[in-house]
């Protein structure tokens, strides 16, 4: 569950989890969350291997705000669907581990079946219960369609889309501007607010070169209500940032919004009218607060 104030996660840097020393590398990045992959990235014949390089990377880290220790992005675990991803869990889940990334998520019943797993691995690894969080792939038609229960399911943090296979599942074309699955994007924006969960992660663009189109569609995905996206490669996280982080001017406005509302509040009133002219209720300040919480996200004091 999130709030309006929750600071969101602006970039998600997927990294191979087959490679240590790319992974060693990537915590120093300066991307928010690492998603380190076990499923797409990593061939078949080299998952076995690759669960033992992700534990023992995994082992070497210190949880995010334990004592001494240095600021680090918030590690991620994609894993495989079925028997292959209950053996990725068991190899994974310790203290360093924020949450998991399901891949191929159908269904809430997908969900359910991941969190009974983390219920015991929790308990019998001494971490504390219900401290992993879960974000699914929604990656097919089908889990579209389901993408209400599954926000909805027990530990849902936040919902990503494989734009990738389900393209290739539907046969969608996607143009310079990407409207072809502006309903898609917009279908799981709608379901993380109505389960009451944080926005989902935007899909990431495979074409690291092009700064300036990644920049464009950054900018539609925030507008849609998108509050983070997914990177592959260290370049995109420089644009991402800034797309996600509010300007001083957008900040110091949220800020005289935020302070009016209350102080009309403490004399009674439920709207007041900003220096504009503008009628200013709490709906108004909703988005003004998570401006601020945005800004506090990218280093803003």
């Amino acid at each position: 569950m999130t709030s309006d104030s929750a600071a969101a996660l602006r970039s998600h840097l997927y990294v191979p989890g087959d490679r240590p020393q790319v992974l060693a590398k990537a915590v120093a990045r300066g991307a928010d969350a690492l998603i380190v992959d076990l499923e797409d990235a990593v061939p078949t014949a080299a998952k076995a291997e690759a669960r033992g390089i992700v534990a023992d990377f995994l082992g070497g880290l210190r949880p995010a705000g334990a004592d001494g220790a240095e600021p680090t992005p918030a590690v991620w675990v994609r894993i495989n669907p079925g028997a292959a991803g209950r053996a990725d869990l068991k190899a994974v889940i310790g203290p360093a581990v924020a949450g998991i990334c399901v891949a191929k998520t159908e269904s809430a019943d997908d969900v359910a079946e991941v969190v009974a797993l983390l219920d015991a691995l929790e308990h019998e690894r001494g971490l504390p219960a219900g401290r992993i969080a879960v974000s699914p792939l929604l990656e097919s038609a089908a889990a579209i369609l389901a993408a209400r229960d599954i926000a909805a399911a027990p530990r849902v943090q936040r919902l990503q889309v494989g734009e990738a296979d389900l393209r290739a599942e539907i046969g969608v074309e996607t143009g310079p501007d990407e409207s072809e699955l502006l309903w898609v994007r917009s279908q799981v924006v709608l379901a993380s607010a109505a389960a009451g969960i944080e926005p989902p992660v935007g899909p990431a663009s495979t074409n690291f070169t092009d700064l300036a189109a990644l920049r464009q569609s950054t900018e539609a995905l925030r507008r849609l209500g998108y509050r983070g996206r997914a990177c592959i490669h260290p370049a995109q996280l420089d644009v991402v940032h800034d797309v996600f982080t509010p300007t001083a001017e957008e900040v110091d406005q949220a800020r005289a919004l935020v302070a009016g509302y209350e102080a009309a509040v403490a004399a009674g009133s439920g709207v007041f009218v900003d220096a504009a002219g503008r009628m200013v209720d709490l709906a108004v300040v909703r988005s003004a607060r998570r401006t601020v919480a945005a800004a506090r996200s990218g280093g803003e004091s």
